[in-house]
């Protein structure tokens, strides 16, 4: 498996599980897809969210299947409260494939948030009691989405906090035997591999230079496109069917 994107373009990591759930819901001509998490899934400053992107993409590869795109995003929030959420959002939505997008604004957000955002601890063992339950109350595949390679994240103050939050995602999606899409090292890439700039990643109308450009957005979707379709190759190989 890829350790980091090193190659122009820069590409994303591929899952190390198959789509099985998605890959059968697709040939059934009825897949549904629920996007949880925070501003980068409700969207943020007028530029089009990743779901909705996704959701075209996805559609151009697999004309016949079906697919919805139920978008439960809602801005600032974190892991332990979209938990709260999940009975109503995303379980009685009996979705084929799950994207969470989380650890974030546990990172970025400071103790003078009204409400102050949730501790590193609190939401690992959110995230953990996510998986949980998602194992045991749907069929859905899992994937984490991890956080944004920005400024923002990479302060002096944040960054150490940062890189434990990626690196702690991993290791709950590697318990939970779900997969991740690890925005950090794709965007990451593309900063230091691509070269490009944080001025053209951040959106130009943010001044706490944390939510992605319209063209990052893209990059990011398409990124997410791209795995997803591994993922269901993977899932459809004789290889996987073997196993099976």
């Amino acid at each position: 498996m890829d350790s980091d994107p090193s190659q122009i373009p820069v590409v994303p990591i591929p899952f190390e599980h198959g789509l099985s759930r998605f890959a059968q819901s697709l040939s059934a001509g009825q897949a549904r897809i629920v996007a949880i998490g925070s501003s980068t899934t409700a969207g943020e400053g007028g530029i089009k969210a990743y779901p909705e992107r996704l959701l075209t993409f996805l559609e151009a590869e697999y004309p016949n299947g079906g697919i919805a795109m139920i978008n439960k995003g809602i801005g600032g929030q974190e892991a332990p409260i979209e938990l709260q959420r999940f009975a109503a959002d995303v379980i009685a939505e009996k979705p084929d494939l799950v994207i969470w997008q989380v650890g974030t604004n546990a990172v970025w957000q400071g103790p003078n948030e009204n409400p102050p955002p949730p501790s590193f601890d609190e939401t690992t063992r959110a995230i953990r009691d996510g998986l949980a339950r998602l194992r045991d109350q749907t069929q859905a595949d899992v994937v984490l989405m991890d956080l944004q390679y920005v400024p923002a994240v990479l302060t002096p103050a944040k960054k150490d906090k940062a890189i434990a939050m990626v690196e702690a995602i991993s290791e709950l999606a590697r318990d939970g035997g779900v997969n991740v899409f690890r925005r950090f090292a794709f965007m990451k890439g593309l900063h230091q591999v691509e070269q490009v700039s944080f001025d053209r990643m951040v959106d130009p109308t943010d001044d706490n230079r944390l939510h992605d450009s319209d063209w990052a957005t893209q990059r990011v979707a398409w990124a997410v496109k791209l795995a997803i379709v591994g993922g269901v190759d993977k899932a459809r190989s004789p290889v996987a069917a073997n196993i099976g």
